[in-house]
Order: structure tokens, then C-alpha cells, then sequence
């Protein structure tokens, strides 16, 4: 029998270069830390936090930069088995500038292509798949082949199957147009029970920018539980009991990248537990609250006590 993990997540790995100076343009950075990154692999780190048995499957560079992500991930507590190297294709890494408190613009270096995007369908350990308790993947993995119907393969083999969760993660740089993405989120929900995105997302998944509007659009097209982020309002939440919506944890951000992935791996731990959707939510919340609050990504993701004292916190401010 394979090995069951709690959270398995596919998709993107990198290293993040993150500038140790804030408020001024990479032109004028001096120092950079070096953090492992990339949506899905977060999402895996924020599991482990919470004592999640985790794994992802991912690819990276036959280089430096690839060896530095496994020894992170150990490091983490991610198993790295589905880790596998790409030779002739870097690793790739990700440079950001910090304009606290809502412009942190990315700049992917994913050329000539991303490893990442050579997940291969025959290549999957499709029991690993059946068998996690929540299974991750993310709307860039269906940008390219092969990593397209890798992604589709480890869906349709999961059957969605406990909790099968699309990020819907759409990077622009990453497709031709927004409705070439549209088209293929859509044939990837059916087979998904949980959906989660923001609102500029929800627009490319469903063609919808109204939080109620898109999460009954999501839920049409058969996910059970539709999480739709919708950034100062917070987070509406949509299932077959009815709808929740719990307002933002307030903080001083730092840098606002990373807080999607904290809430992503937070929410699996919540879903995981069996917790009601508005305990999840309001944890899922202070996670992300957290992380945005803190510079790096990996490195940010805050332990279970943690979550709850911010909770604590903000109910005492309340």
C-alpha cells in the first residue's frame, strides 16, 4: 500500500528572491534573501505547520537552485519523493518588489520553460493520488503540456474522490488569453469538490466578478464548497448548508504575496479536521493575515498556535 498523506499538492516550485529593502525598485536593491517558493509548494509548507503529513509533485532544474528546494523541503517537512529533475531546464526563480501596503509586483523567470510544466502523466503515482486525504492543484499546472494532462490524469484518477481542491491560481504572463484559461478550469471543475480563488480569478473561471454570483457559478459546475476571496471584504464561502462571509483580520502587511498559499494550507488543515466552514474560514483568514504581515513566503507560515492567538487577538480589538 502506498503511503497515505494528509495534504498532496502539483504544481509550481521556485526559488524566491525577495529584497531585504522595502519601499524602492530591484534597480536599487542591494540585498536579497532566498526563500523556496512556488503556490502549490506553499501550500504543502503551510500543511506541514499544522502537522500535516505532506508531500507535492513538482519538478525542478537538474541545478544548484534544484538541490537548494529539496534540502528546503526537508527542512519543512514536505516529503520531496515527487520531486524530480528536468535536465536542461533551470530552475526557475521569482524576483518581487516590496511596496507595502498593496503593490508587490512579481517578476517570473521561468524561461525557456518552467520544470515544473514537465510533470508527465505516466510519471504520477496515481495511488498517491487516490489515497491523500486533500489533493491540490493549481490553474497554471494546466497551462502546458504535459503538465496539462498530468493534472487532468491525476483528477480523473482521483474520481473526486474526499477533498479535491482547484486553486484557481491564474497568472496572466502564463496563458495566450483569458479565455483559453477559462476553457480548460472549466473542463478541470467537474472533477473538483472544492474551488478557491479571488475575485479576478472567479472572472476567469466563470466568467463572473460578483462574489455570489461566482461562487453559484462555481457550484453549478459541481464543486461542493466555493471560496471566493474578495480582498478587504474578506472571504465568502459557499456550500450545500449556505453561504458565510468572514471579514479580513486586519495587520500591517509587509508583503502580500504568499498570504493566498497560508490560507491555502490552512484551509486544508481546517477541512481536514472536519471544522464548520466559518471556523475554517476565520483560520484560514488569520493565517494569510499572518503571512502578509511577515516578508518571505515558506518561511512565514505560522504554526496552528500562532493562528489561533492572532484569532484572539483580533477578537479582544473586536
Amino acid at each position: 500500500m502506498p503511503e497515505m498523506f494528509d495534504v498532496l499538492t502539483m504544481g509550481r516550485i521556485g526559488v524566491d528572491i525577495y529584497p531585504l529593502q522595502t519601499g524602492v525598485g530591484l534597480e536599487d536593491v542591494e540585498t536579497f534573501g532566498k526563500y523556496l517558493g512556488g503556490s502549490a509548494t506553499n501550500v504543502a509548507v503551510a500543511a506541514a505547520r499544522y502537522g500535516r503529513s505532506t508531500a507535492v509533485v513538482t519538478r525542478t532544474g537538474a541545478d544548484p537552485f534544484g538541490r537548494f528546494l529539496h534540502r528546503a523541503l526537508l527542512g519543512y517537512g514536505v516529503d520531496d519523493r515527487y520531486v524530480s529533475d528536468v535536465p536542461g531546464l533551470p530552475t526557475p526563480v521569482t524576483f518581487c518588489e516590496v511596496f507595502p501596503p498593496d503593490d508587490f509586483p512579481i517578476y517570473f523567470y521561468r524561461y525557456p520553460k518552467a520544470p515544473d510544466l514537465e510533470i508527465r502523466p505516466e510519471e504520477l503515482d496515481l495511488d498517491a493520488v487516490r489515497s491523500a486525504g486533500v489533493f491540490w492543484v493549481t490553474v497554471t499546472g494546466l497551462c502546458q503540456e504535459p503538465s496539462r494532462s498530468a493534472t487532468l490524469a491525476a483528477l480523473e484518477a482521483r474520481g473526486k474522490a474526499g477533498i479535491t481542491v482547484l486553486d484557481l491560481d491564474y497568472r496572466p504572463m502564463f496563458w495566450e488569453s483569458r479565455e483559453e484559461a477559462r476553457r480548460w478550469v472549466q473542463t478541470a471543475l467537474p472533477h473538483v469538490t472544492v474551488a478557491v480563488g479571488n475575485l479576478d480569478e472567479c472572472d476567469t473561471a466563470v466568467a463572473e466578478r460578483d462574489p455570489v454570483a461566482a461562487a453559484k457559478a462555481l457550484r453549478d459546475r459541481g464543486v461542493d464548497l466555493a471560496v471566493v476571496k474578495q480582498g478587504p471584504r474578506g472571504v465568502l464561502a459557499v456550500d450545500s448548508s449556505g453561504s458565510v462571509e468572514v471579514p479580513p483580520v486586519p495587520v500591517q502587511v509587509v508583503n502580500g504575496l504568499g498570504a493566498g498559499d497560508a490560507f491555502g494550507g490552512a484551509l486544508c488543515h481546517g477541512l481536514l479536521a472536519g471544522w464548520d466552514t466559518v471556523r475554517t474560514m476565520r483560520f484560514a483568514n488569520a493565517a494569510g493575515a499572518i503571512v502578509a504581515s511577515r516578508l518571505a513566503c515558506s518561511d512565514a507560515m505560522p504554526t496552528s498556535a500562532e493562528v489561533e492567538a492572532k484569532l484572539m487577538e483580533n477578537a479582544h480589538v473586536r
